[in-house]
């Protein structure tokens, strides 16, 4: 009983954390048998399986230009409303050639109903939900009222028409309790809690002869420490925790930062470079060969993923002031991996009471938790015994058997049992 998947989603390419899990979605919906095509703005899966549609990209001229008008406006203009349907109706036309062309059984809205960066889009999978009753599950990671940009707008009848929108033929996930809370509260929807997972049943890639040089290639020196902050440079990082947390430790150490700033501007990655300066850290700016792929950047030096970085990484930094989940906390404790982290509220409510054990900080930095730090630097055996129970709980909680088993039961919601057993006829494991 294998069914046609597609996703939905204003990019579906690259490292950021929506692209990541609509990835390991995918694998899981395959290994159940399933078939997964996709469509967006911007994409990075094979033509045979995907329709690209720019303006779907909340970085498009036109989307933009929108959405800086939504969110600047006390009052509608006129010209407003009649660009947002304009492309309302372009966005739905597509959509009905995307569910021909791949004779789609089931639509996966990926935040394109949860965050209105594009809002004649919202509306559009609103009203083709509506129109043609086709099952949808609305995966959610960001939603408008956790980000205060979206709070002052001229669209309110809109974002409480689609965002999300409240159908019978479409199931909502979130990705952790207090947007399920939030979500039941404010529209009364209620909704399937996933979170975010790494493939904890199979080891991590470790050290291999292609990232053997990483350390060179970064421009860490060979008696430094490699810290690592495997996240973008944004201000909700909160970046500046750990880099006092460097500097305090009184140690040669290289300061690596993986990610480039993104689509949130370059003030507070100029605010972050200032900050080490001052405090004299040697902070390595590294995302121009840091990519998902590896590779060779135009004037030839190695382009290495995230992935290269784990292994060789003595210590990783998690300093986030705000989070959906926390994808980079998997990651490290996947690698196995001791881990300064900022107690944000999903920490603190989802992530934390499972055991963990991090060097855990209240939004600043303390002796106590330099004299922590300093301690598991020189201990590498209590590294060995936290980090392995870390990855234990991990696998337990977070890995793609939890999306595996919710994701059957949310088709089993639209197919019926006989689909729940054919899944368990076929005894596929997920594999990435």
């Amino acid at each position: 009983m294998n069914k046609n998947i597609g996703f939905v989603s204003f990019r579906i390419a690259g490292t950021d954390g929506v692209s990541l899990e609509i990835v390991k979605w995918a694998d899981v919906l395959k290994s159940m048998g399933n078939n997964n095509f996709y469509l967006a703005g911007e994409l990075d899966r094979h033509p045979s399986v995907s329709m690209e549609f720019p303006e779907l990209h909340f970085h498009h001229p036109v989307t933009k230009k929108i959405y800086e008008q939504c969110f600047s406006h006390k009052n509608r203009p006129e010209e407003l409303t009649g660009d947002i349907h304009y492309w309302r109706q372009e966005f739905k036309k597509v959509l009905y050639q995307f569910v021909a062309r791949f004779k789609i059984d089931v639509l996966i809205p990926q935040n394109a109903v949860t965050i209105p960066l594009n809002v004649p889009l919202g509306l559009a999978i609103t009203e083709f939900a509506a129109e043609t009753g086709i099952p949808v599950i609305a995966h959610h990671h960001d939603f408008f009222w956790e980000r205060k940009r979206f709070l002052t707008n001229c669209i309110w009848d809109y974002i409480n028409s689609s965002y999300p929108p409240h159908l019978g033929n479409i199931q909502h996930v979130v990705i952790n309790s207090s947007g399920q809370n939030q979500l039941a509260l404010r529209t009364g929807i209620s909704s399937t809690l996933i979170p975010n997972v790494m493939h904890f049943e199979m080891e991590p890639p470790g050290k291999d002869d292609y990232n053997s040089d990483i350390r060179q290639a970064l421009g860490v020196e060979e008696d430094e420490l490699l810290i690592l902050q495997p996240t973008r440079v944004v201000q909700r990082k909160g970046i500046e925790h750990a880099l006092e947390m460097v500097s305090r430790l009184e140690r040669k150490a290289a300061f690596v930062i993986s990610h480039a700033s993104g689509d949130e501007g370059f003030e507070y990655e100029k605010r972050v470079r200032d900050y080490a300066r001052l405090l004299n850290v040697r902070a390595i700016f590294v995302d121009d060969i840091i990519l998902d792929q590896r590779g060779t950047t135009a004037d030839g030096r190695k382009i290495y993923t995230l992935q290269d970085i784990y292994p060789y990484a003595d210590f990783v930094t998690y300093p986030s002031l705000i989070e959906g989940f926390g994808n980079a906390f998997l990651e490290t404790v996947w690698f196995r991996k001791p881990i300064l982290v900022n107690n944000y509220s999903i920490y603190a409510t989802d992530i934390k009471p499972k055991g963990f054990e991090v060097v855990e900080i209240d939004d600043f930095i303390t002796d106590e938790t330099i004299k922590e730090v300093q301690y598991l630097l020189d201990h590498p055996e209590v590294v060995k015994r936290i980090t392995e129970k870390n990855y234990q709980l991990g696998l337990q909680y977070y890995g793609f058997t939890t999306v595996q088993t919710k994701l059957t039961s949310l088709m089993a919601n639209i197919f019926g049992s006989k689909f729940v057993q054919e899944c368990i006829e076929k005894e596929q494991k997920p594999q990435l």
